[in-house]
């Protein structure tokens, strides 16, 4: 773990500095602790929580009590979006930008090097491939002001704690310490761990050290899985801010259910009684494993009785791994949503979420508002009771407050919601490939770069997307490729070029 503290005595002079400096004094007391709890890769129904209209039977293969427990204290949202590849969904939470503005676009790993996979007919823009900084003197990269730099400078204990992939390697930005928190725990450059297990010191004996998980020595060779490390490491952090008498800001982004598919003792033999295979059981045990996580942190603050002035947001940073992807087996489940991680598709970009807030949002309530993970920036800001709060960037996310206090009843809204993807993930599959999207209302359009191709979709009539009414539709089809092109523009958005000619791919509204 590390750590960046004050003695007590220079740590109480400073924080009271900084709340006259800020003008905290404006803020609600006590302001609320903020547990961020984040899963990589996770399908939108790997969760015994429904999160469409109906169960299915994937609901039923998986045990999540503590998540089942969380919706019941708190709200379940249907409509929550992220991205479809993690660093831009995690540069996006961090900044509040939209992805087509602050161009983290694919996953981030190597400095100025590039993670597209090669294509015959596009050549993939320059994007930011070094990824969130806090300086403006890398290039490559995109320069903001973060969420948890806000809430420290406004008297909160800020805490990192699992998987980062904000920074390429050797930037500022890959240490978390840089970008606005406290303490880091075991967050660095790499998106995936070498091993979840202790007993492999969350290591490859075989690779070259880039997915080795770093700073947690203390469990080397012992019967441990990371995420149960990663979980002690994080109370261990609630009790240093509780010693400061202060609210902390967790962020505890788990590296699971990322692969590599291991099993997480002892829910993996369960799995395997009950006749699954063994990918399908590897994963049922981490997916518990996470929800065990996520329980561990729920009875914690039980203990300290702090649970009623502690929010808890729950999320999915993309969706699971399809069937296509990387050529496996499926081990994720999305259904009934098409397709998956690094898809324009539902699969890859609609994602379980869920938020307690115990006094304010109404227990077991469910909202179907469309919100996009660059939203948690304001909403989260304004849940802490801070206004006033300067960026460099320009935010694009909206407050999803309003939402939260509405119980079950949805507020109207015409906002449009745009995912830019410039890009080519490694992945195949149905939807995976440079795209620009766009949802206002029940209406997705999808644009594809490389021929131009235009799909409309009826999600609230057809949210597995098997329908394209583009042809049927054109003059729909038409306004919403105008809109998004509009907005591309304005932002001065990248695009690929064709291979062929040099010349950059047309927008949507110019075929």
């Amino acid at each position: 773990m590390e750590i960046n503290l004050f003695s007590k005595s220079r740590f109480l002079l400073v924080y009271t500095l900084s709340l006259i400096f800020w003008g905290c004094n404006s803020t609600k007391e006590p302001q609320p602790n903020i547990i961020f709890f984040l899963v990589d890769d996770m399908g939108w129904q790997d969760t015994a929580v429904p999160f469409w209209s109906e169960k299915t039977h994937f609901n039923e293969l998986y045990q999540t009590p503590n998540m089942e427990r969380m919706a019941a204290n708190g709200m379940l949202f249907t409509q929550a979006y992220a991205y479809a590849v993690c660093s831009p969904s995690r540069t996006s939470l961090m900044t509040g930008m939209n992805a087509a503005r602050h161009r983290v676009t694919n996953w981030t790993l190597r400095f100025n090097t590039s993670t597209d996979s090669k294509d015959s007919i596009l050549q993939m823009p320059n994007w930011n491939v070094n990824g969130l900084q806090p300086v403006d003197s890398i290039e490559n990269s995109i320069y903001a002001t973060t969420l948890p730099q806000i809430l420290r400078n406004h008297g909160y204990f800020t805490i990192h704690a699992g998987k980062a992939h904000w920074g390429s390697e050797g930037t500022p930005g890959a240490n978390p310490l840089n970008l606005g928190f406290d303490i880091n725990i075991a967050g660095h450059q790499a998106g995936a761990p070498a091993s979840y297990q202790g007993e492999n010191n969350f290591s490859n004996p075989n690779g070259d050290g880039t997915w080795d998980v770093p700073g947690l020595e203390k469990y080397h060779g012992k019967s441990i899985n990371l995420t149960d490390a990663l979980t002690l490491e994080a109370i261990d952090a609630m009790d240093q801010a509780l010693a400061f008498n202060k609210p902390f800001y967790l962020y505890l982004a788990h590296y699971t259910v990322h692969v590599p598919l291991e099993p997480h003792h002892p829910y993996y033999q369960k799995y395997k009684d009950q006749g699954l295979d063994e990918r399908e059981a590897r994963y049922a045990s981490m997916v518990e494993g996470m929800d065990h996580s996520l329980g561990e942190l729920m009875d914690y603050l039980e203990e300290k009785e702090i649970a009623e002035n502690t929010i808890i947001l729950f999320m999915s940073d993309n969706g699971g791994l399809s069937a296509h992807a990387r050529g496996g087996e499926p081990h994720t489940h999305n259904w009934p949503l098409s397709s998956g991680k690094g898809s324009a598709y539902e699969g890859g970009i609609r994602v379980p979420m869920m938020v307690s807030w115990p006094g304010e949002v109404q227990k077991g309530s469910k909202s179907t508002a469309p919100l996009i993970i660059e939203d948690f920036f304001p909403s989260i800001l304004e849940m802490a009771g801070i206004q006033g709060y300067q960026t460099i960037q320009k935010i694009d996310g909206e407050s999803f407050v309003p939402a939260l206090k509405n119980g079950n009843q949805t507020p109207e809204t015409d906002r449009s919601f745009v995912w830019h993807y410039p890009n080519k993930w490694g992945g195949t599959g149905p939807g995976i490939g440079s795209t620009s999207t766009i949802r206002k209302g029940d209406w997705k359009l999808i644009y594809w770069y490389i021929d131009q191709k235009i799909e409309l979709y009826n999600l609230r009539e057809d949210i597995q997307e098997q329908h394209n009414l583009a042809d049927k539709n054109p003059e729909l089809a038409q306004k919403l490729a105008k809109e998004l092109g509009d907005y591309l523009r304005s932002i001065n958005a990248q695009r690929p070029n064709f291979l062929e000619t040099g010349k950059p791919a047309p927008w949507p509204d110019e075929i």
